[in-house]
């Protein structure tokens, strides 16, 4: 084994064949249900759909996860497992967002039966990224406390 070689290079590489072979699978299999579950009329709906989802996350998530990470990374002394908490939950609430963020502009719009749409989702979404900022200053806090201590038990 040479010096840069990884102990268990080869198991690596070998999960990383099953995992791209699990994924080639389930990508035929989706396309495999699109065509036979999707009507052809449909297909221009779909793909806007599947073209705002990418502009949903390159163009919003991925950039929001890229700026706070790259303003947390100049912040000097901040430990990775605390970027790692931090990166985690903009991620989770991008998500939430993303996921939720129809269903109000819906009910801004109004629809046809009230019982619909019956929640304040934009209320909740506000718990929801409350929770996952709550979720995360406790991890944070444990983070840096066991850190604290073991510097401490180092002296």
């Amino acid at each position: 084994m040479s010096a840069g070689e990884l102990p268990h290079a080869g198991a690596i590489t070998a999960w990383r064949a099953v995992v791209a072979a699990v994924g080639v699978v389930l990508l035929l299999a989706g396309v495999g249900f699109f065509l036979t579950d999707v009507r052809p009329a449909d297909y221009p709906g779909v793909v806007s759909w599947l073209l705002g989802a990418i502009v949903l996350h390159d163009g919003l998530a991925a950039m929001a996860v890229f700026v706070v990470t790259v303003v947390v990374r100049r912040t000097r002394g901040i430990p990775f497992a605390v970027l790692a908490v931090v990166q985690s939950a903009v991620a989770a609430a991008v998500i939430v967002t993303v996921v939720v963020a129809p269903e109000i502009v819906k009910q801004a719009i109004g629809t046809a039966n009230p019982s619909i749409l019956p929640l304040d989702y934009a209320r909740n979404l506000l718990i929801v990224h409350a929770g996952i900022a709550i979720v995360a200053a406790v991890t944070i806090a444990v983070i840096l406390a066991v850190r604290r201590r073991a510097t401490r038990a180092a002296r």
